[in-house]
């Protein structure tokens, strides 16, 4: 069945126009309400009550939109094009709508749906394309001013126009209509017919609304949250009274007691931080720091009882733990005699599953329960171990190898330490499963005494082990303090080389100097053979080096040149080079030498 949104007269949309937009009801006039079932399925939305609510966005600051706001329906109250819903199982059929002065026919329902841009934020404005030549702003008020309030209208000469709603959600209602034809009266002219393409279009003013609203919305968020924390912060504390005798005279009652300690210690130091002790008041506040002073000793009581509380504690939970271990090997035990032939025969083969399960699981709890026992145990003998090498002295000299090597024997020490405890722990416990199983086959007492056997012989060897690495310890000891010994003699000794070797060097200095009387060959004629000799690194001939010389000084004579050179054998060096007849004496500045070597 269909129905048409008009009734037999010259206005088929006057139900239409008298429709408000109350959220609260809505009347409209409708013949047969599959008519509305029909056009909201053939937007592809759910069904909703015919009573809108009143739209209520939730804003969100990590996403700069308004979430929770959902595209608009068409159908909602106030547009007078959209049927109620029913059911999405019936056809998607679109009616004809009739107006005034126009004639909307729906588009074929075979197509598929127009196409339609991305939605800007905030969009207000439609582009509404396909019009007829003749169509006016009179006609496009007629038939969209039926889905909403329009602000304005921009028309073009070229058939197309863009319409902006006073609201967002009419923009969804102009919507519907994209695909339907339109007719001017009963006229079959091609300037009297179009074809309606209705989308979403960018408007500055859209997008500036959009903005100031969800600007306005941050700030009321963040007004929110600034009440939410102020109301969620704690209280400020107290203000700090300021000095003065009264109150000094009640804080020192107040230091004396024990309950406001804490508190009148904290007015203490805050006045002390003031700067508030002057030459009149000292006295009080010497008072006041002595009363202070005289809670340390009941403090140090205080945390001597709770460590005893605490020890108390741990031994309570290691005895109540080592009860329960006991209660385990009990029922394992018990798992144990009824798996053995005798009584393992008796039960059906449900009860020795649920018997096998039971077993392995009182095996599995027994084991967690040891293993926690033997933790305790074993930080306690650390504890002791880690006491008794804090009293040792320890080496500072941490640079050389043997202390690293000492460090690492004293962590298999504690490794070694660590398992001999574990494996005794197991001795232990093998005997106690001895004393109460009582096995009554030999082969299992042949085969604990083997266990009991292989026990005793590891212990042992661990032992000796043990033994051996202490050893170890103490001569690796002893060779470090031996070997630091010999590293200060050392040090020692070079020290006195570099003494003895100066005092050399300066006497030989002295000597050269007594001995260099005559003014040919003195200090300044030394000076320029070693510079000569210095840029000379393979050495030069005697007759090179007096040619240079009687340059500067003509009475200079080869023979003195060469006693000069033969007298300082620290600073210059004669090398014969060659072979034969070409054999050559070179003498060499060797001043240098002497220097680098010390």
């Amino acid at each position: 069945r269909r129905t048409h949104f008009s009734t037999q007269g010259s206005c088929t949309v006057e139900g239409i126009c008298n429709m408000t937009m109350d959220s609260n009801s809505m009347t409209m006039p409708m013949s047969d309400p599959n008519a509305w079932a029909t056009a909201m399925n053939n937007l592809g939305m759910p069904p909703i009550p015919m009573t809108g609510q009143p739209l209520m966005p939730d804003f969100d600051p990590n996403l700069g939109m308004m979430a929770g706001i959902t595209p608009m329906n068409p159908m909602m109250p106030g547009l007078s094009m959209v049927p109620a819903p029913l059911s999405q199982e019936l056809p998607v059929i679109k009616e004809i709508i009739h107006c005034k002065s126009c004639t909307l026919f729906p588009p074929n329902p075979n197509l598929p749906p127009p196409a339609t841009r991305e939605r800007p934020p905030g969009c207000k404005t439609v582009f509404v394309g396909g019009l007829p030549e003749n169509a006016t702003e009179q006609l496009i008020m007629e038939v969209f001013g039926q889905c909403g309030d329009i602000t304005a209208i921009r028309k073009s000469k070229k058939n197309f126009c863009h319409i902006r709603f006073a609201e967002e959600f009419t923009v969804d209602k102009a919507l519907f209509l994209s695909g339907y034809r339109i007719r001017l009266g009963s006229s079959t002219d091609k300037k009297d017919t179009g074809r309606l393409h209705v989308d979403f279009a960018q408007a500055r003013d859209d997008l500036y609304e959009w903005e100031c609203r969800q600007r306005m919305m941050a700030r009321e968020e963040r007004h929110r949250r600034k009440m939410e924390e102020d109301r969620l912060r704690p209280p400020s504390p107290p203000p700090i009274v300021h000095y003065s005798e009264h109150e000094c005279s009640q804080l020192g009652d107040k230091i004396k007691d024990d309950g406001k300690f804490a508190e009148a210690v904290r007015v203490l130091l805050t006045w002390l931080e003031r700067g508030e002790v002057n030459r009149r008041n000292a006295n009080n506040f010497y008072s006041m720091i002595q009363s202070s002073n005289s809670h340390i000793r009941r403090l140090m009581g205080e945390k001597s009882q709770h460590e005893k509380e605490m020890e108390e504690a741990k031994e309570k939970f290691k005895t109540a733990l080592a009860g329960i271990l006991a209660q385990f090997e009990q029922i394992v035990s018990v798992f144990q005699a009824a798996s053995k032939q005798k009584a393992w025969d008796h039960f059906s083969k449900a009860q020795r599953k649920n018997l096998d399960m039971w077993r392995k699981q009182a095996e599995e709890i027994r084991n967690m329960h040891n293993e926690q026992l033997m933790g305790i145990r074993r930080e306690e003998e650390m504890e002791m171990s880690d006491d008794d090498m804090e009293d040792a002295p320890d080496s500072k000299d941490s640079e050389d190898s043997g202390v690293l090597q000492a460090e690492a024997l004293k962590e298999e020490n504690d490794s070694l330490r660590c398992q001999l405890d574990a494996y005794r722990n197991e001795v232990e416990l093998l005997k106690q499963e001895q004393g109460k199983n009582q096995p009554m086959r030999s082969e299992e007492d042949s085969t604990h005494s083997q266990q009991l056997s292989f026990l005793q012989q590891a212990l042992q060897g661990m032992q000796k082990q043990l033994l051996k690495m202490r050893e170890e310890l103490k001569q690796r000891e002893a060779e470090l303090e031996n070997s630091l010994e010999d590293k200060q003699q050392l040090k020692s000794q070079v020290q006195n080389l570099k003494e003895s070797l100066q005092n050399l060097q300066n006497a030989h200095n002295m000597q050269v100097s007594e001995t260099s009387g005559s003014p040919s060959t003195g200090s300044a004629v030394r000076g320029i053979i070693s510079t000569f000799l210095h840029v000379h690194p393979f050495g030069a001939s005697i007759e090179y080096i007096c040619s240079y010389l009687q340059r500067l000084d003509t009475k200079i004579n080869p023979s003195e040149v060469e006693a000069l050179l033969s007298r300082l054998p620290c600073t210059f060096r004669q090398e014969l080079t060659g072979v034969g007849a070409s054999l050559e004496k070179r003498w060499n500045f060797c001043g240098f030498q002497g220097i680098k070597s010390t």
